[in-house]
């Protein structure tokens, strides 16, 4: 006979109190934790595997991309100019000193697509090659959008580079194993592109 203090439990009233308790709430993340939460959890690592190989796939063909278009600036490799095809282009483009001009280019291409291949102080990096292409932009408009005599080819390398120093290079990078500050932050990306635009801007101004 049940205790007129102990009200009877039936089946029902106790689906309903195990319903009530789920889903739970972690105490230390203030997160739900549901039957979904594992299998979220489970998916974020495949999740950014994934974007980290696609970073590295973009890293390479744009850094070493540009650091090949360097090394025909400096050592006339893969059918380049050298410094002095390039000191004669750069002079027929309007600036001055062209023969410096055609070797900061060379090193800027070559330091920062290796730097962007590697992920090696990738905000830097990619705000070299990123100042770079706005001088290529620059010296091409006018020209329309399509290549070859179009800004179609500058403007997608430009927009790699910045997108890149934005984002950062993902965990498979030299970067992951210096002293840097984690996760990269915006701030970094956008700082480093800020100042290439400056000197870019401050080259162009001496350009006639």
């Amino acid at each position: 006979m049940p205790s007129p203090h102990a009200p009877e439990t039936t089946d029902g009233a106790s689906r309903d109190h195990r319903t009530a308790e789920s889903p739970r709430t972690s105490a230390d993340t203030g997160t739900t934790e549901g039957p979904g939460a594992a299998g979220v959890a489970r998916a974020a690592p495949a999740e950014q595997s994934g974007q980290d190989a696609g970073l590295l796939v973009l890293r390479l063909v744009v850094g070493l991309t540009m650091a090949a278009h360097g090394s025909q600036k400096l050592f006339g490799w893969f059918e380049g100019g050298g410094l002095d095809g390039t000191a004669q282009f750069f002079a027929s483009s309007g600036y001055p000193a062209a023969r410096t001009m055609a070797l900061v280019a060379g090193l800027t291409e070559v330091l920062g697509g290796l730097g962007l291949a590697l992920g090696l102080l990738t905000p830097l990096a990619g705000a070299a090659v990123f100042g770079t292409m706005l001088n290529a932009l620059a010296v091409k408009w006018g020209g329309g959008f399509f290549a070859p005599q179009g800004v179609e080819y500058e403007l997608l390398l430009t927009a790699a580079a910045a997108a890149l120093a934005l984002t950062g290079p993902g965990r498979l990078a030299a970067d992951r194993v210096l002293p840097l500050p984690r996760p990269h932050r915006l701030v970094h990306g956008a700082a480093a592109l800020a100042l290439g635009a400056v000197l870019a801007g401050l080259v162009l101004l001496l350009r006639s």
